[in-house]
């Protein structure tokens, strides 16, 4: 691959269908890009990190095709992922005379993604937006889908809307300012799609972690690549989580309770997730004989790209009650989604509370 190889995939959902433009250099011709949507008015959305790196090529390939852009910026990080920024941004919104046709630039990490594709959602029942992340997180997964939310003090994401983005924008180059923490918790995600549908990738990973532990251009660019294309082709199938989709979930039952406990920030995101896929694999070997060789592989590759392996204790009473609150619960059971084998997820409700105590740190 070259550095200026620009990849273009489709998640095909039909009249709600849209591109993800993958590579080195997208920024620069998101004004280009976003003209093919016919869009003459944008606001972009952003919070102060990333608007002091990214902002200003972003606002000059707009200027260039000739797309009238404001700006708003909401605060940084998971703890402001709430009822008052989306209420902010809202009234920024009503303030600025935004119309039905005006459409929001999420420029950022999940938690702009998120809170400006539920304004999105809801602002005058619906507005188009497109997603610009800027973290590896984001990039692999929060992006792609239409998955758009609010935290709540009782549970993550429990409050709102599929909204299905119009373009999605990966630009490579934005993970040159990402800080450590930040890319090792987006390789959790990247994990994560291997561990359930491509054993394939997950040997890939393997063989390339050093390169990623690196942050070389072209393994990035490749493991952003092959993650889009397996969340892409599961959205496709089951665009609101009726049934399959709830395999990306992997690691997500025990990763929100983690959040949770611990309160929203303490723990990135890909943090809780990657130590919440350990204790998913651990059960799948008690309850779906998940081979141990399998389950050492996926802890190995965790901490080889520095992603934490060890979830906190809880009492055991704490952790089935955060739980219970997911959204995966269904006529008041967890469904866990649990491996069969790398590359083979499951999810099912038939776990035990026995086996469940067995595996949880307390």
């Amino acid at each position: 691959m070259t550095d200026n190889m620009i990849t273009t995939l489709d998640v095909a959902l039909g009249e709600r269908s849209y591109p993800i433009h993958i590579g080195r250099g997208v920024l620069d011709r998101a004004g280009s890009l976003l003209q093919t949507q016919s869009m003459r008015r944008v606001i972009v959305v952003t919070n102060p990190t990333v608007a002091a790196h990214w902002l200003s090529p972003l606002l000059r390939s707009l200027t260039a095709a000739g797309i009238a852009a404001d700006t708003i910026t909401i605060p940084d990080g998971e703890a402001h992922k709430h009822q008052r920024t989306l209420d902010d941004l809202l009234t920024r919104l009503l303030e600025m005379r935004a119309e039905r046709s005006t459409a929001l630039i999420a420029l950022g990490g999940g938690v702009v993604g998120d809170v400006t594709g539920f304004a999105a959602a809801i602002y005058q029942r619906g507005m188009p937006f497109v997603q610009v992340p800027t973290t590896l997180l984001a990039q692999v997964d929060s992006s792609v889908g239409g998955k758009t939310g609010i935290n709540h003090p009782l549970g993550k994401n429990m409050i709102g809307a599929f909204h299905q983005p119009r373009m999605v924008l990966i630009d490579t180059a934005c993970l040159a300012t990402l800080p450590p923490r930040e890319l090792a918790a987006g390789m959790a995600e990247v994990i994560k799609h291997g561990a359930i549908r491509d054993a394939g990738f997950f040997a890939w990973l393997e063989r390339n972690v050093a390169q990623l532990a690196a942050s070389d251009p072209d393994a990035l660019r490749h493991a952003i690549h092959e993650s889009c294309v397996i969340k892409a082709s599961v959205v496709a199938m089951d665009e609101r989580e009726g049934g399959v989709r709830a395999v990306l979930n992997f690691g997500h039952t025990f990763g929100h309770a983690i959040e949770a406990h611990a309160g929203y920030g303490a723990w990135l995101h890909g943090e809780a997730v990657g130590a919440g896929m350990v204790l998913a694999a651990r059960l799948s070997a008690r309850v779906r004989g998940l081979p141990a060789g399998d389950v050492d592989r996926l802890v190995t590759l965790l901490q080889q790209l520095a992603v934490p392996t060890a979830a906190p204790s809880l009492p055991l009473a704490r952790w089935l009650d955060l739980m219970g609150r997911d959204k995966k619960v269904a006529a008041g059971r967890v469904r866990f989604v649990l491996l069969d084998a790398l590359g083979v997820a499951v999810v099912t409700d038939a776990v035990p509370d026995a086996d469940l105590a067995a595996i949880l740190p307390t």
